[in-house]
């Protein structure tokens, strides 16, 4: 039997480096894009050194052409395709009335349309070996984060497309698992976007007391490797999709108040 293959978009950094070296000490083939020459080098560099067959691919995956690309690409090189990774996506801070219009649409294009025209181009690739298709969403995507506008809205659209695929493939053998991280230690703060559209470059959180991206990948793998529907993980994340389905009212004035103490520095 051949080996089985895994792509993550956005595998250069962060959660999905992580679950680039998790998937491949798994036993897997490993394909990752990017769109960071050095950083492809570098995470391929790291493969390379445990040992793990593997694949960079330059690709911005909310580029519908990119996208096709890329699966083409792993499944040339790999043979089969039998878990994506749509981990790809990009963040903000700043509020609405701030933002310029193009940060909401560069995140949906990315976050959101990337996800879809990924897995639109994987999907007869995972339907043939009974697969699975990953969204890396957010708690933003349960809970709406204020000066996270676009990144809500783009993992709210992510969290929907992904349930309303998971029941069209309910009886087809494709598994789809939505995975909240929470709050990660990862740069996709650090490049998260100024109300301009420039990358911040800072994160307002304490990274070290966050969860580590290491520690996600390996709750993701298991996820995948026992078909769980979804995956919401640290207690900060999970008291926060619980308590906004059951007090919704009582979270608004919760989540503004942590929001002001982000926007002093406090936190």
């Amino acid at each position: 039997m051949s080996t089985s293959t895994v792509l993550i978009t956005g595998g250069t950094s962060g959660i999905g480096r992580a679950c680039a070296l998790a998937f491949g000490r798994a036993g897997y083939q490993v394909a990752f894009t990017g769109r960071d020459e050095a950083k492809l080098a570098d995470t391929a560099q790291a493969l390379a050194a445990a040992g793990i067959a593997h694949l960079a691919v330059r690709a911005d995956v909310g580029d519908e052409t990119a996208a096709e690309r890329a699966i083409q690409e792993t499944v040339t090189r790999f043979g089969r395709l039998d878990v994506l990774i749509n981990n790809a996506g990009i963040s903000m801070r700043a509020r609405f009335q701030d933002a310029d219009l193009d940060v909401i649409k560069r995140l949906m294009q990315t976050n959101f349309f990337g996800t879809v025209f990924t897995t639109k181009f994987a999907l007869p690739h995972l339907l043939a070996s009974k697969g699975s298709i990953v969204g890396i969403s957010s708690i933003a995507g349960y809970r709406g984060l204020p000066g996270r506008t676009g990144y809500s809205a783009s993992k709210f659209a992510m969290n929907g497309f992904l349930e309303a695929l998971r029941t069209e493939l309910l009886d087809q053998g494709v598994h789809v698992l939505t995975a909240a991280p929470g709050f990660t230690a990862s740069n996709i703060r650090q490049m998260a976007l100024a109300a301009d559209g420039a990358a911040q470059g800072e994160s307002p959180r304490d990274e070290g007391t966050m969860m580590s991206s290491e520690t996600v990948a390996d709750e993701i793998l298991r996820a995948v490797q026992q078909r769980k529907r979804t995956l919401v993980l640290t207690g900060q994340g999970k008291f926060t999709v619980f308590m906004n389905k059951l007090m919704p009212g009582l979270m608004d004035k919760l989540v503004l108040n942590h929001f002001r103490k982000e926007e002093k520095g406090v936190l």
